[in-house]
C-alpha cells in the first residue's frame, strides 16, 4: 500500500493526493501535523531529512518533494501520456515543474503563506509583483493552449495547478486571467479529480 505523509493545508502535499487521485490509486493519507512541528521531529526526518511534506513511500522506493513525486507516478503508474519519455517533450513539462518550484512558489504561494500563516518574513509587495508576472505569462500561455502541454493533461498542470488556483488564499484576483480561470476548471473535470479546501 503507498503511503503519503502529508498536510491537509499544504498544496504541494494536494499535488500529490490529486496525482493518486487521478491514477486511481489506493494509498494511506498520513498527516504530519505542521503546526507542532511534526516534520521536523526525528521520525520524520529519516524519511525527509528536509523536514518538508509531502513524501511518498511505495514499498522500498522514499520519494521526497512534490514535483519528484509527480514524475515517480506519472512514470511508475500513469504511462507516457502523463510525462512523456522522448527528450524534447519531456523537456517541456519538466520546465513546468521548474516553474512550479520557482515562479509559482515566489509568487501565489509566498503570497498565500503571509496572509493564511502570517510568515513574517516575506516581502509580500514582491510575491504580489511575482504573482502578476506568471499569472500574465500563464493567461498568454493558455490563450493557445488547452493544456500547459500537449492536448491533454500532464504532471506540468498538476503542478501548477494547486497554488495557483489557491492565489485568492494570498489576496490575488484571478479575474484579470480569464484563461487560468478556464484551465482551473478544466482541471476540475478531470476523471478522478478531487477536491482541496481554498480551490
Amino acid at each position: 500500500m503507498i503511503k503519503l505523509y502529508g498536510h491537509e493545508v499544504s498544496g504541494n502535499s494536494y499535488k500529490a493526493k490529486l496525482m493518486l487521485s487521478l491514477l486511481g490509486l489506493d494509498y494511506e493519507w498520513i498527516k504530519v501535523d505542521l503546526l507542532t512541528g511534526a516534520h521536523k521531529q526525528p521520525a520524520f526526518l529519516t524519511l525527509n531529512a528536509f523536514g518538508q511534506v509531502p513524501v511518498l513511500v511505495d514499498g522500498g522506493a522514499v520519494v521526497a518533494d512534490a514535483q519528484a513525486i509527480l514524475v515517480y507516478l506519472a512514470r511508475q503508474y500513469g504511462g507516457e501520456a502523463w510525462l512523456p519519455v522522448d527528450a524534447e517533450p519531456m523537456s517541456r513539462v519538466i520546465r513546468w515543474l521548474s516553474t512550479a518550484a520557482g515562479e509559482v512558489r515566489q509568487g501565489p504561494e509566498t503570497a498565500r503563506l503571509y496572509y493564511l500563516f502570517g510568515a513574517t518574513n516575506i516581502n509580500i509587495d514582491r510575491a504580489h509583483q511575482k504573482a502578476a508576472f506568471i499569472l500574465t505569462q500563464l493567461d498568454k500561455h493558455l490563450s493557445t493552449h488547452t493544456w500547459l502541454e500537449f492536448d491533454h493533461p500532464t504532471i506540468a498542470d498538476i503542478a501548477v495547478f494547486p497554488y495557483v488556483a489557491l492565489a485568492r488564499d494570498g489576496k490575488i484576483d484571478l479575474d484579470a486571467y480569464p484563461n487560468v480561470l478556464a484551465w482551473i476548471d478544466r482541471v476540475k473535470q478531470l476523471p478522478g479529480y478531487t477536491p482541496m479546501a481554498g480551490i
